[in-house]
């Protein structure tokens, strides 16, 4: 092509550029004079009844006008506003994408061993487990193993997402989920090792079993139900009244029992220290239940300056639930500043699942507790009545815990040696509505966390007994109301 035919080329394209163009703009504008004189027909209709456009909010006016042109070009109603959608709060809410959908019926599982059992939680991909379904599992002693084949098949009956079996023989086994229908199994088996021994370690996934009481399913009446083994006790002699001995300080143990506490009160009356009680285990179900006022009690008592420790009330069968036991408790403390020991509270529950055991069973729970706590590094003990030391636990194995004792008495009568004595539970405190349990402690539990208790007389036995009323009151014998347990 010559150098002429080539400038002609690039003039006629020049041409149909600026042309284009000129179009475009020529349309713009009889859109824009469109756009205002449908305004100003919206505005004589609005008057005057014409039914040209529809009436919406405009940038400028309080109200604007979307001719039926634009309507049908955007299949707009011409009765309804088009920008209603504004008050929709959900309009701009992210739909839940397929992605999100898919993984959150990914499942996988979290297994846990303490001795001689298998816990398995059904794991969606939200982190939280999977109830309402009935999951099946095959637990099978792996091939390389060699040691008998041991196989056995769960069913997750009631449908929590958690299946539980014991008396395996100790070794490596395998946990195979069966499908399900809209749900997504592991594919490879899951190695578990099987102990033969009690592990005394926290239990990573004891989250995944601690309950509150407004839980459906959870009925308080029939699952709190400790009773004072303490006033089996009572010699008739109790005293509500602060006792002061000179090498003691003083303290009280509280529950949800005693309702909503002011603990500024409490403070400014002497309390040096409070145990307070962090759960409980069912009488009947056997579930770990949070007690609903513990997290208020905990931040409120050490926010007023008072020095708190814990307490759980059991209901532990076995080792394994001593350890889940403590678990939890140790779990639920997780960032408080604790200054006295974490006890099990050990005493009847009025038929409970636990009233039954041996002596040998009981101590065993209450000694795998311990242990627990101890591992963890934290101070453990054991709070229960005198009758209930001397016939219904096995001391000797538990001589190395904090003992607490529980005696309703103007003097405490218990050969063994302990820390801590609980001697009425009809005390009375500005800032607490209930009574409230009385305690006196003979050791400085300061350093609990780490560190050396320091006892305040080595001579507890004969201090506890000369302990003397430090104001005038009576005996009140053994009180059947207004305790805390």
């Amino acid at each position: 092509m010559d150098s002429k035919l080539k400038a002609a080329v690039s003039v006629f394209a020049a041409l149909m550029v600026l042309l284009v163009v000129g179009i475009v703009l020529a349309l713009n504008g009889a859109g824009k004079a469109g756009r205002q004189g449908g305004s100003r027909d919206g505005d004589s209709g609005k008057n005057g009844g014409a039914e040209s456009g529809v009436t919406v909010a405009g940038d400028d006016n309080e109200t604007g006008v979307v001719d039926h042109d634009l309507a049908l070009k955007y299949n707009l109603s011409t009765v309804r506003d088009p920008y209603a959608f504004l008050e929709d709060e959900t309009f701009f809410l992210p739909e839940e994408t397929e992605d999100q959908t898919e993984g959150a019926n990914a499942l996988s599982l979290l297994v846990s061993s303490i001795q001689k059992d298998l816990r398995i939680f059904v794991v969606d991909g939200l982190g939280s487990v999977v109830a309402g379904q009935e999951f099946e599992a095959q637990i099978r002693e792996r091939s390389d193993a060699g040691t008998g084949g041991e196989t056995r098949n769960l069913k997750d009956v009631d449908r929590d997402g958690i299946l539980y079996t014991d008396g395996l023989p100790a070794g490596e086994y395998e946990v195979v989920l069966a499908p399900l229908e809209g749900y997504s199994v592991p594919f490879d088996p899951m190695p578990v090792t099987i102990r033969d021994k009690v592990s005394y370690t926290v239990l990573p996934d004891i989250s995944f079993l601690i309950h509150s009481e407004e839980e459906e399913g959870i009925d308080a009446s029939v699952e709190d139900t400790a009773v004072k083994e303490a006033e089996n006790d009572a010699d008739g002699t109790e005293t509500n009244v602060r006792l002061q001995d000179g090498v003691s300080i003083f303290g009280i143990d509280v529950s949800k029992w005693n309702k909503t506490i002011d603990w500024n009160k409490v403070k400014n009356q002497g309390v040096d220290f409070a145990i307070i009680r962090c759960g409980y285990r069912g009488s009947k179900s056997g579930y770990l239940i949070e007690d609903p006022c513990f997290e208020e009690n905990i931040k409120n008592a050490t926010a007023a300056g008072v020095k708190v420790g814990v307490y759980f009330f059991t209901q532990a069968k076995t080792a394994a639930e001593g350890v889940e036991e403590a678990s939890m408790v140790l779990s639920l403390t997780k960032g408080y500043e604790l200054s006295f020991p974490l006890y099990i509270d050990t005493e009847g529950a009025g038929g409970g699942r636990a009233d039954g055991i041996s002596v040998s069973e009981r101590t065993e729970a209450v000694r795998a507790f311990c242990e627990t706590v101890e591992n963890a590094g934290l101070t453990a003990g054991v709070y229960a009545s005198k009758f209930w030391l001397n016939h219904n636990l096995d001391m000797g194995q538990l001589s190395g815990y904090s003992i607490w004792l529980a005696q309703y008495s103007s003097k405490a009568t218990y050969d063994g040696i302990y820390d801590m004595w609980q001697y009425t539970s009809a005390g009375r405190l500005d800032g607490i509505d209930t009574l409230v349990d009385y305690d006196l402690s003979y050791v400085d539990f300061s350093n609990a966390a780490g560190g050396q208790p320091k006892r305040l007389n080595e001579e507890n036995a004969d201090a506890e007994g000369q302990a003397q009323e430090d104001q005038q009151g009576d005996p009140i014998g053994a009180l059947q109301d207004g305790g805390n347990r």
